[in-house]
């Protein structure tokens, strides 16, 4: 199991890295840090997908980094859609916020545009230091981790599908 906000930190690193070795800007290194820490929903792919690190042999972690980045490159090069890449669901794990209301109408909390999801597709609520999700008789039904779910407990890592987005909780 991932630890909470293990994803997060991971794209941090890299967005770190990038603006480092000066291929990223002042202004979009602190724009991406911001929709990664400041989002609900984020697509990993939108701000690190499109850095190309040069690996060299002092630079271990960034050889590491440039071999995900460019597997990024590979999957999207083979024809996955977009709707493919899993974005990230970011909870919090301390208890700020106690429920979440998910789905495609806008007064919704998580606002998912993909017109298989429902107007209010499911409900989150956090209660004893756990999330638990609950599908709100959705039309498509919600999955997690490939089982169909009416309600459930969710773990940093959890892949979830509401309708055909897919989602995964970090």
């Amino acid at each position: 199991m991932l630890r909470s906000g293990a994803s997060r930190k991971q794209i941090a690193r890299v967005l770190n890295a990038a603006y480092a070795g000066g291929l990223l800007s002042e202004d979009t290194f602190a724009r991406r840090l911001d929709q990664l820490l400041e989002g609900r929903l984020i697509d990993p792919f939108r701000l690190i997908g499109d850095l190309n690190f040069r690996s060299s042999r002092d630079a271990g972690p960034m050889r590491f980094i440039a071999s995900v980045l460019a597997a990024l490159r590979r999957i999207r090069i083979r024809g996955a859609r977009i709707e493919d890449r899993p974005i990230l669901l970011a909870l919090d794990w301390g208890g700020g916020q106690r429920e979440l209301l998910v789905g495609r109408d806008q007064s919704c909390d998580v606002v998912i545009s993909n017109l298989s999801v429902s107007r209010r597709h499911a409900r989150l609520h956090f209660r004893d230091g756990r999330w638990i999700l609950q599908d709100l008789d959705s039309t498509n039904g919600t999955l997690v981790n490939a089982l169909r779910v009416g309600r459930c407990e969710l773990h940093p890592g959890d892949r979830l599908i509401f309708g055909d987005e897919h989602v995964r909780v970090d």
